[in-house]
């Protein structure tokens, strides 16, 4: 593999001018796709194999064109303190409105409050719900201005009023400020890192092209395969911080062979075969994890991963490619001004702050071990009271409408009024199906925990109804979770009685089916990325030892930074200095996801910073000196990498989608715990511990693997015979 990479950076360095216009030539294309691209349709299912889900299929196949694809918009209105809304006054002002808002062209229908007997038990609070034709997207100006004027004449008339639903929503907005502050700060590290403005744009530009190539490529197809906003901007976070990384390696390590005085195409070359291998397996690690994604059976997760994964491959090809054509352009810019004057005898100094660093932890690596281990178990903790939900309306901004009409409609109707389930009930089997739906409607309101049910619905052949049970307890309460599970568990008798079978949806239902599938998606999940993660390292490092070492510091990483998670937006701790607006449960497809992500840039530390390690005692080193080796030549560079994954994660923090914001500080501390603590201090702890074990391999096993020589011995001078653990076993003396 190091043999073809290293001729691939060569030819690439060589025929730079056609590798730079096949890449502008792709941009352009995608460019175009994206720009002719219909925009995407929603996909209304969501994750097959949960009742929720079952019982809207079923509710879709009884009810023809009852879940019209229009937009609906509750208005609410709250009458002053001390008033009632049925007051004559306020019942002019809410009339006025209902009839203005319902002659707009797009709307379907629109009824009075008073007329469809919404109003709370107190009258301080009424609701209207306006159905529109048309989704949300293609509402028309003229229609939302009708709606928005329609209000502030009922608010200048002194009544509070409010719109719920996605009608006025605002949309979230496409991550590009968070993208530009995250290069900015990419720019500065790099900037610090290589004291040389070529080098650190260099990287900036490639990462830039490949998240360009992605997202283009993600829009062009957004119609075809239902891809969201939210897939991209995961995409485009992803893609831009490996982006920078993987170029960063493969410049740094160009930068080293100059050093040592190869020429410009000799060092690109070298530079493709050793740190391009490094980058080779590190993105197929990634995206090993991110298309396991795909085994959890949600498609909004799949795409996701998916998506995500496209951008990684990108990026690799990249930096294999387009990153030595570049280096041709600039075979000298990218060189720091001391090694442009005296490259011939620089080279890299035997002494830096990875060597100081690495001696510290092999002087004390039992003490750096358990401190390290202790500390991210303190971390961890909190995961242990991870809860799972969809958030709704409920996590936006107080500043919005929505959050507002949200929070009056529970002060009015109740906490569960937001998120009723609704029951499907199939009566096609029985005697009478009238008598059957009313005896399991009676049933379920006389279940402890349901406040109400409303009066059920027949479709038009009479053998399916539906009907509303509204919880006590909000949609993301423990309580109402539990009251799901006990109307399904007392289903049997109910359906025994009655003669009918039933189910549970609505939106509150599916969000706890999906929070207990990806729950239990989770292991299974695990166990397949981290089953073929093993086998890739066993293949990279040819070691046993090593890469169970990286899984545990993995489980170890992505424990705290779930931890993290939790203390933050679920228990509230520093929520505001993050703009989280209501702490609560964390949105079910964040966990896993973040799981995946944080699994790929793990194995991506581990392999750039071991590589080099495994390529010092290839070439004669001994275990303690290996890892000195490793630290000299990427400590600093791995430490660079860290900081700019953390400065473009960061950045995403901002963002207005609750979903990004959470991944964004999750991955961000994520790496933080993964580079600092795992790969900076407990990895040479271990390493030193272990000695020559580590990179113990099974003779049979040794005869049957590939090698794919990541440590590049193929372009190297011929090493001293590789040292056996049953042919040196003494201790390693620090």
């Amino acid at each position: 593999m190091a043999t073809f990479l290293y001729r691939l950076g060569r030819t690439a360095f060589r025929r730079r001018w056609s590798v730079l216009l096949v890449w502008v030539a792709l941009l352009l294309a995608v460019g175009a796709g994206a720009a002719t691209a219909p925009a995407a349709e929603e996909d209304g299912s969501f994750m097959s194999g949960i009742e929720a889900q079952s019982a809207f299929d079923l509710m879709e196949q009884r009810f023809p064109g009852s879940n019209s694809e229009g937009v609906d918009a509750r208005i609410v209105f709250v009458a002053p303190d001390g008033q009632k809304i049925t007051a004559a006054d306020h019942r002019v002002v809410i009339d006025e409105l209902v009839a203005e808002v319902g002659g707009g062209a797009q709307v379907d229908r629109v009824v009075s409050p008073f007329r469809a007997n919404a109003v709370s038990e107190d009258a301080s609070t009424a609701y209207a719900t306006v159905s529109y034709k048309v989704k949300a997207a293609d509402l028309t100006d003229t229609t939302k201005n009708t709606l928005e004027n329609a209000i502030d004449v009922a608010q200048k008339r002194g009544m509070t009023v409010e719109v719920g639903g996605p009608a006025l929503a605002t949309e979230p907005a496409v991550g590009v400020m968070a993208e530009a502050v995250g290069v900015a700060l990419a720019a500065v590290v790099l900037l610090v890192t290589f004291g040389s403005l070529a080098a650190a744009g260099l990287p900036l530009l490639t990462a830039v092209i490949g998240v360009g190539i992605s997202m283009a490529s993600i829009l062009a197809l957004a119609s075809t395969f239902g891809l969201s906003l939210t897939t991209g901007t995961l995409a485009s976070m992803l893609g831009l911080a490996v982006g920078i990384d993987y170029a960063l390696f493969v410049v740094s390590r160009y930068r080293e062979e100059r050093a040592k005085g190869r020429t410009p195409q000799e060092a690109a070359g070298l530079a493709a075969g050793t740190a391009g291998s490094a980058v080779l397996f590190a993105g197929l690690t990634v995206v090993i994890a991110l298309a396991g994604l795909t085994v959890v059976g949600v498609p909004m997760l799949t795409k996701m991963g998916l998506a995500a994964a496209g951008a990684v491959v990108i990026a690799v090809l990249v930096a294999l490619t387009l990153v030595p054509a570049l280096l041709g352009f600039w075979p000298d810019a990218v060189l720091s001004r001391k090694t442009r004057k005296a490259r011939a005898r620089s080279g890299i100094p035997t002494e830096n702050g990875g060597t100081r660093w690495a001696r510290f932890v092999l002087r004390r690596p039992v003490a750096v071990l358990l401190i390290g281990v202790a500390a991210l178990g303190a971390f961890a903790l909190p995961a242990t009271d991870l809860r799972m939900g969809m958030p709704g309306e409920e996590s936006k901004s107080v500043s919005t409408t929505e959050r507002r009409a949200y929070d009056a409609l529970a002060d009015g109707f109740g906490a569960g009024f937001n998120g009723p389930l609704t029951v499907v009930v199939d009566a096609e089997g029985a005697h009478d199906p009238k008598t059957a739906v009313a005896t399991i409607t009676k049933e379920v309101g006389a279940i402890e925990g349901v406040v109400s049910v409303s009066p059920a619905r027949f479709n038009p052949t009479g053998d399916t109804a539906i009907f509303s049970a509204v919880p006590a307890g909000g949609p993301n309460e423990e309580t109402t979770t539990d009251l799901v599970h006990t109307i399904r568990g007392e289903r049997s008798g109910v359906e025994a009685a009655s003669g009918a079978t039933f189910e549970v949806t609505g939106s509150t239902a599916m969000s706890i089916d999906i929070a207990q599938a990806l729950q239990d998606a989770l292991i299974p999940y695990l166990s397949v990325i981290v089953g073929l993660a093993f086998v890739l390292l066993l293949v990279v490092f040819r070691s046993v030892l090593v890469p169970v070492k990286a899984a545990v510091g993995f489980l170890l990483s992505v424990l705290a930074a779930l931890g993290s998670v939790v203390a933050v937006f679920q228990w509230g701790w520093g929520a505001e200095l993050l703009g989280v607006e209501q702490a609560g449960p964390i949105m079910s497809l964040m966990p896993i996801f973040l799981v995946g992500i944080v699994f790929g840039l793990a194995m991506d530390y581990e392999v750039f910073l071991v590589s080099r390690m495994r390529e010092a005692y290839v070439h004669g080193d001994r275990p303690a000196e290996a890892v000195v080796t490793g630290f000299r030549h990427s400590a600093r560079v791995v430490v660079a990498a860290a900081l700019i994954m953390i400065a473009v994660f960061s950045a995403f923090i901002a963002s207005a989608e609750p979903m990004i914001k959470t991944i964004g500080f999750g991955l961000a501390v994520a790496v933080l715990f993964d580079a600092f603590v795992v790969r900076m201090a407990l990895v040479p702890a271990v390493l030193a511990l272990l000695g020559h074990r580590a990179w113990w391999l099974p003779r049979r096993l040794d005869k049957v693997l590939p090698n794919v020589d990541v440590e590049g011995s193929a372009l190297q001078s011929p090493p001293p015979t590789v040292r056996r653990l049953d042919e040196t076993m003494e201790p390693v003396r620090m």
